[in-house]
């Protein structure tokens, strides 16, 4: 394997922002917007959680009537959301110095292997600059007869990684970002490929032990812990989402008070045994688009507000979405998860958004 140098900046010494004193919460006030935003989501099941100097809200409701099981203990698939546990488990390894970012993809998935000029590496894959399309070239002939239920399943590990080594990047590496799916799921075979531990088992240790996050899966158990997805109708129910091969991409479920300590993790690094990677996944790696607008760490998208800058990322599957935000401005950290499918102005994200944003 090739070693690099490390493709982006290491934690800060303090945090980028330094949080100022927010004024006391209006329980009744956040309670009424998350009401609004619950209303607004139009799913069977919706939990707004939000967690503001460390105190916590949660407000859940939806179109269907209520589950067995209480809507905010219950499982939600958080899809590509999932991209920010592999970004912190990435940057864990980064950290303790059994990666650099900077190793070939191909070298670790086939050792040995010619790298060629401009290989693909570790940091481009989590960045988007890999040149990988979104999904692999033949996903959609691959994944069609399962497509309104699970294409993703039909995609194994094998079949994704031997795609990766047979073809080159439409691009070259590090000259465009481009969102895909593909790419980090091959960044989570070619991190587990070169330590020799499989990615479950890397998430499990480094990022869901380290954080505490008990009531957090990477497959689905059952109706009695795991939420149902529903098509963009809102009524007909749809298989627990299977990744297939694209495990790193969008394979964690998790239940909103797991969601919400993850989050609270980012804001208050210090009492984390992964404190540095929590620090560092906040530092502006990429800057993209007319006057450098658009601004990515490793892992999430940062956004400005007039107190400070707010980070983000969303994820949906055939059957649910989420949203996940923190601000360290106003310690503020929102978690939002559905139980319908994404459809053609969906108010549930803009609404978790504007939530955010709003402070």
């Amino acid at each position: 394997m090739t070693g690099r140098r490390t493709p982006w900046p290491g934690a800060p010494d303090s945090d980028e922002h330094a949080v100022s004193e927010p004024a006391p919460a209006d329980d009744a006030a956040l309670r009424g917007r998350l009401a609004e935003a619950v209303d607004a989501s139009d799913a069977p099941d919706v939990v707004f959680a939000v967690s503001r100097r460390g105190r916590r809200t949660l407000l859940s409701g939806g179109t269907a009537p209520p589950p067995a099981v209480p809507r905010e203990a219950l499982r939600y698939e958080i899809g590509s959301a999932s991209k920010t546990f592999t970004a912190l488990l990435l940057t864990r390894l980064i950290r303790r110095g059994v990666l650099t970012g900077g190793e070939a993809a191909a070298d670790c998935l086939d050792p040995g292997r010619p790298a060629g000029p401009h290989p693909v590496t570790l940091a481009h894959l989590i960045t988007h600059t890999s040149g990988l399309p979104a999904l692999p070239a033949d996903f959609v002939r691959r994944g069609l007869p399962a497509w309104r239920t699970n294409p993703y399943a039909r995609y194994p590990a094998e079949r994704l990684t031997d795609t990766f080594l047979r073809h080159s990047p439409r691009h070259r590496p590090g000259t465009r970002w481009h969102y895909s799916n593909y790419g980090v799921s091959v960044l989570g075979h070619a991190i587990a490929a070169t330590t020799g531990t499989p990615w479950e088992d890397l998430i499990a240790g480094q990022v869901l032990r380290a954080l505490g996050l008990s009531g957090t899966a990477l497959r689905a158990h059952g109706p009695e812990t795991d939420a149902v997805g529903h098509r963009k109708d809102g009524r007909t129910p749809v298989p627990a989402f299977d990744a297939g091969g694209f495990l790193a991409a969008g394979a964690v479920r998790s239940t909103p008070f797991d969601l919400l300590t993850f989050l609270e993790a980012h804001l208050d690094p210090a009492r984390s045994p992964a404190a540095g990677a929590l620090r560092a996944v906040r530092v502006p790696v990429l800057r993209r688009g007319w006057g450098h607008r658009h601004v990515h760490t490793v892992g999430w998208f940062r956004h400005p507000t007039d107190g400070g800058p707010m980070y983000f990322h969303s994820g949906a599957t055939l059957g649910q979405q989420a949203f996940l935000g923190f601000r360290p401005d106003t310690d503020t950290a929102l978690a939002a998860v559905c139980t319908r499918r994404f459809r053609a102005r969906d108010p549930f994200i803009a609404t978790a958004y504007a939530l955010l944003a709003e402070g």
